[in-house]
């Protein structure tokens, strides 16, 4: 039998909590650089430019992003249980310099205990436990753990610097664990959970992974869905035999129907779909490129195109295409996926599909596209 070390184990010191320390902090940079890509992508500073090529380089950092925050859970448990005995020592500050480490690792428990729990909850898409938009509130307390981490090092430096140079033989805790085997353990959860649920992004694993809430070899049409027409509420309107893709541009407007559509050229592409929640899967879709509408309205090259969904109410249901990706020939208004008509829940009648973007901006239910708007 496996005893873990006790609560006052001798196991605990500067050394451990440093170690473990370095660890958590290149995990928390990989997560906050790849997630701020992820933002950074769906609400564009003015600066920040995203290339559509290669198609599969978003596929690659945020299911990065995603197994870096779930990796961090036992990372960040063993973390605390290195030093939670000190965490109810009284005075709770001994001088002010004290009192800012106590108030940063305040801040830094929390902030990375709600990172962790939303985290999770985004990826099993529920929401209802929460109460707030989720983008919003993990972006910004991401910077705020970004900031207690910063504060936190800078005091704890030269404990830092001391605990991992100093030469330390591997002696056994009284319990009979090392510092270097209760490492290799953390290290090992680690290994468990991102084989358990890293299949949502890397297929070959997609059999093992155990606890991925979504297997991107099973849905309709072989591929998941997120979010449905009937929930959209776009059932109707998406169904009715009147329905017109209005196109706007600086010539005039056309309004095409399925069969104007289904009438123009036809290319197919290659993409995957990659959603938020660290969820990927390979599709081929078939449509008409939206360099070819962007054309037959008047527009260039160099046009900003928005696409507006059917969908009513929803914080996507417009969605900028820049530049770049407007002409890019696998940018396409998708009519069929895998070689059928698109299901309703996948964007019927028409949606756009595009490389190198978040789930998110792939606009379902196409109702307007508006060349020109930046």
């Amino acid at each position: 039998m496996v005893h873990l070390p006790r609560a006052v184990s001798r196991l605990r010191s500067p050394r451990l909590t440093s170690q473990l320390g370095l660890m958590l902090g290149v995990a928390f940079a990989i997560c906050l650089l790849t997630g701020y890509l992820s933002h950074a992508i769906q609400h564009p500073p003015g600066w920040f430019f995203w290339p559509p090529r290669p198609v599969g380089l978003y596929r690659v950092t945020q299911g990065l992003h995603v197994a870096t925050g779930i990796a961090i859970v036992p990372l960040l448990g063993a973390k605390i249980w290195s030093v939670y005995p000190k965490l109810f020592r009284w005075p709770p500050a001994r001088d002010v310099a004290h009192g800012l480490e106590r108030l940063s690792l305040a801040l830094l428990v929390a902030a990375a205990g709600f990172q962790v729990l939303t985290g999770l909850l985004n990826i099993a898409r529920w929401y209802a436990p929460m109460g707030f938009f989720f983008t919003v509130a993990h972006f910004w307390t991401a910077w705020i753990a970004a900031g207690a981490i910063a504060i936190h090092i800078g005091v704890k430096l030269p404990v830092i610097r001391r605990a991992l140079t100093a030469k330390v033989r591997p002696a056994p805790a009284d319990d009979g664990w090392t510092r270097r085997g209760f490492l290799a353990t953390v290290g090992a959860a680690i290994g468990v959970v991102t084989v358990a649920t890293v299949g949502q992004t890397v297929r070959p694993l997609a059999g093992i992974s155990v606890l991925a809430p979504r297997d991107p070899r099973v849905g309709v049409q072989g591929v998941p869905v997120n979010g449905s027409a009937a929930a959209a509420g776009v059932r109707d309107r998406a169904l009715h035999s009147a329905y017109q893709l209005e196109v706007i541009g600086p010539s005039g407007t056309k309004r095409l129907s399925l069969a104007d559509l289904t009438a123009l050229p036809q290319r197919a592409a290659s993409l995957p779909i990659t959603c938020v929640e660290g969820w990927s899967a390979d599709a081929v879709w078939t449509g008409v490129r939206l360099r070819d509408l962007v054309a037959l309205v008047g527009g260039g090259p160099d046009d900003t195109v928005t696409v507006e969904s059917l969908q009513e109410n929803g914080p996507y249901r417009l969605s900028t295409v820049e530049p770049p990706h407007a002409r890019d020939p696998l940018t396409l208004v998708a009519l069929r996926l895998h070689g059928e008509p698109l299901d309703l829940d996948h964007g019927y009648p028409c949606r756009l599909i595009a490389p190198n973007r978040p789930g998110v901006l792939q606009t379902k239910w196409l109702a307007r596209i508006t060349v020109g708007v930046a």
